[in-house]
This record gives C-alpha cells, sequence and structure tokens, in this order.
C-alpha cells in the first residue's frame, strides 16, 4: 500500500509539473503568436494602402505584371494572419493538431525561404542577366496606358537614383524609336527635357546603381533576414515544445 501511494505522489507531482509547465509555454505561445497575428495585420494593411493609391510602388517586370510590392505584401500579410491565428487558437486550445499544423506551415515557409537565398547566390549571374533582359522589355510598357504603377516607379527610381534606363540611357532610344528619355532622366527636371541633348540627362545605368546601393545597405538586409529567421525559429521551437507538453500532460495526467 505503501509503495502505491509513493508511486500516486509521484505521478500527481509529475503531473502538475507538466500542467504548470505547459501553462507557462502556452500563454508565451499565445502571445508571440499574437505579435505574429499583429504584424500580419500590419503588413496587410500596408499592402492593402498601396493597392488603393496610384501604383507607386507596382512591379517593373513585364513577365510578372502580378509581382508587385503591393501583392506581395498583401500576400505576405495574409500568410502571416492565417499562420499566427492557427498558432494563437492552438495554444489557447491546448490543441495537438492545430500546434502541429502551425509548426507544419512555419517549417514549409522556412524552408521555401532557405531554398530561395541558396539559388539566389548560386545563381546571381544568371539572375542578373534575366532581370536585365526583364526589365528592358518592361520599358516598353513605360507611359502605356494601365501601366501607370509601372511608369510611376521608373520615375521615382530615375529621379531618386540620378540614373537612366536599365544599362545605359540608350535603352530608352529603342522604347521611342528616337533619341529621347523621359523627363525623369534629366539633370534639371523641365517639360520635355527629354528631348534635349545626352549632356542635359543622368548616366548612370539604374541596375547597377540600384544593385551598389543594396550592396552597400547589406547589413541592414542581412539583419532584418537574420531577425526574420530567429522569429520563425522561435516560433517552430515554442511550437513544438508546447506539443511535447501537451502529450506529456495527457500521459501523466489521463
Amino acid at each position: 500500500i505503501d509503495l502505491a501511494w509513493q508511486s500516486h505522489k509521484s505521478e500527481l507531482k509529475r503531473c502538475s509539473m507538466a500542467h504548470n509547465c505547459l501553462q507557462c509555454i502556452k500563454y508565451l505561445m499565445f502571445v508571440f503568436n499574437l505579435l505574429f497575428w499583429l504584424g500580419g495585420c500590419g503588413i496587410l494593411g500596408v499592402g492593402i494602402w498601396l493597392a488603393v493609391t496610384q501604383g507607386n510602388f507596382a512591379t517593373l517586370s513585364s513577365s510578372f505584371p502580378s509581382l508587385s510590392a503591393a501583392n506581395l505584401l498583401i500576400i505576405t500579410g495574409t500568410f502571416v494572419m492565417i499562420i499566427g491565428f492557427v498558432g494563437c487558437i492552438g495554444a489557447i486550445k491546448e490543441n495537438k493538431c492545430l500546434l502541429l499544423s502551425f509548426f507544419i506551415m512555419l517549417l514549409i515557409i522556412f524552408v521555401l525561404e532557405l531554398t530561395v537565398v541558396i539559388l539566389f547566390f548560386v545563381y546571381t549571374d544568371k539572375i542578373d542577366k534575366y532581370a536585365q533582359r526583364d526589365l528592358k522589355k518592361g520599358l516598353h510598357l513605360y507611359g502605356t496606358e494601365g501601366n501607370i504603377g509601372l511608369t510611376n516607379a521608373w520615375s521615382i527610381i530615375q529621379t531618386d537614383f540620378r540614373c537612366c534606363g536599365v544599362s545605359n540611357y540608350t535603352d530608352w532610344f529603342e522604347v521611342y524609336n528616337t533619341t529621347r528619355v523621359p523627363d525623369s532622366c534629366c539633370l534639371e527636371f523641365s517639360e520635355n527635357c527629354g528631348l534635349h541633348s545626352p549632356g542635359t540627362w543622368w548616366k548612370a545605368p539604374c541596375y547597377e546603381t540600384v544593385k551598389i546601393w543594396l550592396q552597400e545597405n547589406l547589413l541592414a538586409v542581412g539583419i532584418f533576414g537574420l531577425c526574420t529567421a530567429l522569429v520563425q525559429i522561435l516560433g517552430l521551437t515554442f511550437a513544438m515544445t508546447m506539443y511535447c507538453q501537451v502529450v506529456k500532460a495527457d500521459t501523466y495526467c489521463a
């Protein structure tokens, strides 16, 4: 009888410890996923705001016209909201199925991101060539009906980065079939200044200029990427830890 009582006390103690540990992880994971969900709301809101404006941040690509900043933010925000919602409900309900679903979804996204980064560094030269070719095709849509987003995007880039064309200002000669560039290429902006001589235009190629700017800000990009990865790893850790604690609680307290 004494041995049975000791065994029962030991089981109760383990059950209590498992329950307390589960409650701690439960609320930590809930808060984490609530912040995750709110972040998704913020991203979605910015995406919608960009979408309803005049398309200032639209895609420059002719092959992927839907791949605009607004659409990317809307898709990203929606996914983050869904994943955060699943994580919140899974944590508060202590539901093993939802916790596992959250873990799998987050793991798939993490693996896809890692794959994209690796492929980007492996095929950098090929991506460079394809991107320049595609951007040059996109120049032919500049100023055309239904492409105000692309038009505004090129105007902003050329004005802010003080550049002209993809690889050279002569890229615009093929678009206009004459020796002229958009007014945003001018050293000093004025109406129809793109019809003046090349001496009044920016000479720097936009592709290389933007690429150099990104390289100069690589540290900031790297920190952002690292923070994103750490948040995802933290989410994966929380989900799997809580899943294991739920299984332990079910085992000891059954």
